[in-house]
């Protein structure tokens, strides 16, 4: 993103602080000063109840505000605190004791609800009355964002981080999320918090994003109401005809505008997360399903659905097999990678050093024999990590987990579809579409969810199996 623009984002985000710290300054004059008036102190008063609704939201906002106002240092010792007020462990215990002696199924439901009761931590209840105050959802997401970073294995602020993350799951629940367009003509606030949260394609200017959102391009947005000016995930939308198979043809603001209604094609090529603090919460799956309902509805003529994807990890999980020499490649691949490898001294002494060398060299693509002789090696190795690589029975690559998971199917791998310098250091150039057939999205979800199942084209796992 360019320099103006992200200035830009960062000032706004500063007033929109600015302005919620008055607020909460203002509503915290209406508590009444206490002797005591500790941290602490201040959470077992919100905690008691005292005075009444507005009284616990005044109290509430000026715990917010106290926490603001905090260095780091401090706002962990704040967290600490709160992670403090736990469950009584004598009561728990009680409630457990009555559960295993009840005797029969009634009395038994009954101290289960009591166990339930019991088992609720105070800190979970005087989160919930952030909830209260203006901006007070958004605080509490920015809240667990901070307490992410802070854990570093502590158990106490781990449990306080459960806690709070079994919270906002609930409250926000797809049901209650708003789908959106951003367009153009959106709030100016909304479009620069669109530019900074774009995490996939970073934009590079105000001419970059007039652009992904023209009129041949969609942007589709998940809402809370309780954070209406701030977007949980966003789908950047490209419509063309076929498949598309370079990121920056895509992107290039000097393309010939194409009339919506003769696309055939909508293809997904960035989807970002805006909310650090909603990190485990998924809304993507539903997102993709959604707009794909609102899009067949707007555009009758399209026929496929689709994306542009980065492999992200593939230079990674590549450059540790080539450092292991480990076999990867056939000997008539190994071959003319050791003839097309650069100059660089002493002759590779197999073909994995040779691949090494080759991506080690700049603009490497650029040079005919060295794109001749490593473009089917990339290509076949990087079919082979999407589809067989795996951790913990799901796909090695975050991507490509994230798609098989929502139900779409590993159609093309495609050499240089991104030639950034971020697109060779992570994927080696390469891109890949995956397809959603809305007719399959739910078997390939079972498929993948259920047995582990990769669903790809023909030609793509013809391409896996290379030379083996």
């Amino acid at each position: 993103m360019s320099e103006p623009v992200a200035s830009l984002h960062s000032g706004l985000f500063d007033r929109a602080l600015r302005r919620i710290a008055g607020v909460w300054r203002d509503m915290a004059q209406g508590v009444a000063r206490e002797e005591d008036d500790s941290i602490a102190a201040q959470m077992q008063a919100c905690l008691a109840g005292r005075g009444g609704e507005v009284s616990a939201r005044n109290r509430a906002a000026k715990l917010a505000q106290a926490y603001l106002a905090l260095d780091a240092a401090g706002r962990r010792g704040f967290l600490e605190t709160l992670a403090g007020f736990d469950s009584d462990a004598e009561a728990v215990d009680v409630a457990y004791d009555a559960m295993r002696e009840a005797g029969d199924p009634a009395a038994r439901a009954a101290a289960k609800a009591q166990l339930r009761r019991v088992l609720e931590p105070p800190r979970a209840r005087l989160l919930a009355q952030f909830t209260a105050i203006p901006d007070g959802m958004k605080f509490l997401v920015d809240l667990r964002a901070e307490l992410r970073a802070m854990m570093d294995g502590d158990k106490l602020l781990t449990a306080l981080e459960s806690d709070l993350r079994a919270l906002l799951a609930s409250w926000f629940d797809v049901g209650f999320l708003e789908l959106r367009a951003i367009d153009w003509n959106s709030p100016a606030a909304l479009l620069e918090k669109l530019a900074g949260y774009e995490a996939v394609h970073g934009v590079r200017s105000w001419r970059d994003l007039k652009n992904r959102l023209d009129s041949d391009r969609r942007c589709y947005a998940f809402f809370h109401p309780r954070m209406p000016a701030e977007p949980l995930i966003f789908v950047e939308v490209a419509l063309e005809r076929g498949l598309a198979d370079s990121v920056q043809r895509l992107l290039d603001p000097k393309a010939p505008l194409m009339d919506a209604r003769n696309a055939d094609t909508a293809i997904f090529y960035s989807i970002s997360n805006c909310q650090r603090g909603l990190a485990g919460i998924s809304f993507g799956n539903f997102l993709i399903k959604r707009v794909v309902d609102v899009l067949s509805a707007e555009l009758r003529n399209l026929r496929s659905f689709a994306t542009l994807s980065p492999v992200p990890g593939f230079r990674r999980w590549l450059d540790e097999q080539l450092a292991r020499s480990s076999g990867l490649l056939s000997e008539e691949e190994a071959s003319a990678l050791r003839t097309a490898a650069p100059p660089t001294g002493a002759a590779p002494e197999s073909g994995e050093a040779a691949l090494a060398a080759i991506l080690a060299a700049r603009g490497w693509w650029r040079d005919g024999a060295m794109r001749r002789a490593a473009e089917p090696v990339l290509l076949r190795l990087c079919a082979r990590y999407l589809l067989n690589e795996s951790r913990n029975g799901r796909a090695l690559d975050s991507v490509a987990h994230f798609h098989l998971s929502n139900g779409a199917r590993l159609e093309r791998v495609i050499p240089l579809a991104d030639t950034s310098e971020k697109g060779f250091r992570e994927s080696a150039g390469i891109m890949v579409n995956y397809l959603y057939d809305p007719a399959k999205i739910e078997t390939y979800h079972e498929d993948y969810a259920g047995e582990g199942k990769r669903n790809a084209a023909t030609a793509v796992r013809r391409l896996a199996r290379g030379w083996a």
